[in-house]
């Protein structure tokens, strides 16, 4: 899921959307697409601008459980190229 959301994101900075609300469209159309997205949406995107580049960052954490009531807790987190 990790690489799927890291390849949707380098995707839509390289097509440079002109708003922060056709970011978070192009993300949740990739992710209707990608049907392994199911931890983020587009809501969950920090988009920004740094030397004039678009660039998009993301955050989530998954729960793996091990044995009741020990859970493992991954956090996840990346930005667009």
């Amino acid at each position: 899921e990790y690489l799927t959301i890291q390849r949707a994101v380098n995707k839509i900075a390289a097509e440079s959307p002109p708003t922060v609300v056709e970011v978070r469209k192009a993300f949740d159309r990739q992710k209707d697409i990608e049907y392994s997205i199911s931890s983020i949406s587009g809501k969950d995107l920090e988009v920004t601008k740094e030397n004039d580049r678009l660039v998009i960052r993301f955050a989530y954490e998954k729960e793996v459980p091990l044995i009741e009531p020990v859970y493992l807790l991954i956090k996840y987190q990346g930005r667009s190229k």
